[in-house]
């Protein structure tokens, strides 16, 4: 057996150099340890196979949380499509929990009185953003993630999961409004 082909990226480097930024990367839009572990890895093993066409015209790492990135957005597909018709249900949340039957809402949310650009910017926003994401259901998590983060395509996103855009309008709304109750509470509210 000869030595193995030379290529353009260090597999044993990367791993000791960017392993826990990319694992931290895929924890914060997985929400599952064991998933951010596995698409880690099939990043690492994606970019030692690739390994000759990487130019070095980036970094290492950017290059890295490129492949990441589409190994994530894959997972979710993936996982949207094989996702129980049953689990759909139960992780779906009532209106009634914000609004009365009139529509009003049952606890109002508190004014925003800051800037959200400049928050977007706080190392410490996106660490209570992320913990909020964590206590999202799975499924909301992921469109969420897939939507907002990803920044994917609506229509590609109800195509790949079998949706319409009203399911998914829906689901991100009320994504939107547990992450919005959830940062009122722990990061506006702590704010006062």
């Amino acid at each position: 057996m000869g030595e193995p082909p030379t290529t353009g990226f260090d597999a044993e480097a990367a791993v000791d150099e960017h392993g826990d930024a990319l694992y931290s990367y895929a924890l914060s839009r997985l929400n599952n340890p064991a998933s951010a572990e596995d698409v880690v890895q099939e990043t690492l093993l994606a970019a030692l196979r690739s390994g000759k066409t990487f130019s070095g015209r980036s970094s290492a790492r950017t290059w890295l949380i490129g492949i990441l990135k589409h190994k994530i957005v894959d997972l979710i597909r993936k996982e949207g499509r094989e996702l129980p018709i049953d689990k759909v249900a139960d992780q779906e949340t009532p209106e009634e929990e914000f609004f009365d039957r009139k529509g009003r809402w049952r606890i109002k949310p508190v004014e925003w009185q800051v800037n959200p650009l400049k928050i977007l910017e706080q190392k410490e926003f996106m660490g209570v953003l992320f913990q909020c994401m964590e206590h999202l259901p799975d499924r909301l998590h992921r469109l969420f993630v897939l939507r907002e983060l990803e920044e994917q395509d609506s229509d590609l996103i109800c195509k790949e999961l079998g949706i319409t855009p009203t399911n998914l309008w829906v689901m991100l709304h009320r994504a939107r409004m547990r992450l919005r109750g959830c940062l009122t509470e722990n990061w506006f509210g702590a704010k006062q």
